[in-house]
């Protein structure tokens, strides 16, 4: 039986979502080793990685279960009992075609930040800016909207048949002392919203101007590689 589960995890505790050779400290080892512990011998798949210290308030994932797993809120209990810093929200049977990834037509990240002092608490959750611009920010965040070829925003080390995404929202909000940046696109490269973010700022902040960063997108010439700070960014969401 195929399960689709929606789960949230604190990425300040984790190398990453990704399974990797040097550590266990991963969302998705961790994860199957609880499964294993419970006899399920599955492998997951998310709907897409996460960097180290980039968090999910709704990260989605399938594996299989043996018949005898009927009881899919008990599952859930219980594997919320075993992990750390990951939380099981909702677990539902799916048709056996349902992929987490190739399933998936929409993708929301959320970009957390404020420009007074973080503190101890937050450190790991919001990030920082100085004072920006914020018609500045939100003309940097329009220029992402549309099909484009995002060479020039991602890191390299991952094997991808095209860099061409279309970002459908790209728009900036202020709640109390909080800022928030929101990207939804079909899809993400390797830290392209990390990069995104970062090279919006440099324009609020005015340490880069707009035209620049319209010609980075278009592919003429690099400005930025730079990464805004893991800590403030969450998937938020996975439409299907």
């Amino acid at each position: 039986m195929r399960v689709k589960a929606v789960i949230a995890y604190d990425g300040s505790k984790f190398y990453g979502f990704q399974k990797q050779t040097t550590t266990s400290q991963t969302v998705t080892t961790q994860i199957e080793l609880a499964l294993k512990s419970l006899h399920i011998n599955s492998s997951i798949v998310g709907s897409g990685r996460t960097d180290r210290g980039v968090h999910a308030s709704n990260q989605v994932i399938h594996f299989d279960l043996p018949s005898y797993w009927s009881d899919l809120d008990k599952l859930r209990y219980t594997l919320n009992q075993k992990l750390s810093y990951i939380d099981f929200k909702h677990i539902s049977k799916v048709d056996s075609n349902f992929h987490a990834r190739f399933s998936a037509t929409k993708r929301i990240y959320r970009y957390i930040f404020q420009t007074t002092k973080v503190n101890v608490f937050q450190k790991d959750y919001i990030s920082y800016y100085d004072d920006f611009d914020e018609l500045k920010l939100q003309e940097a965040l329009n220029c992402f909207i549309g099909v484009h070829d995002f060479k020039f925003f991602h890191k390299q080390g991952s094997n991808v048949h095209t860099t061409k995404r279309e970002i459908y929202k790209s728009y900036y909000v202020k709640m109390g002392k909080y800022h928030y940046i929101y990207f939804e696109a079909n899809g993400f490269l390797r830290s392209q919203v990390r990069m995104m973010v970062e090279a919006s700022m440099l324009v609020a902040l005015n340490k880069l101007d707009v035209e620049d960063l319209k010609r980075q997108i278009d592919t003429i010439k690099q400005y930025t590689t730079r990464l805004a700070p893991p800590q403030g960014l969450y998937l938020a969401r996975i439409i299907y």
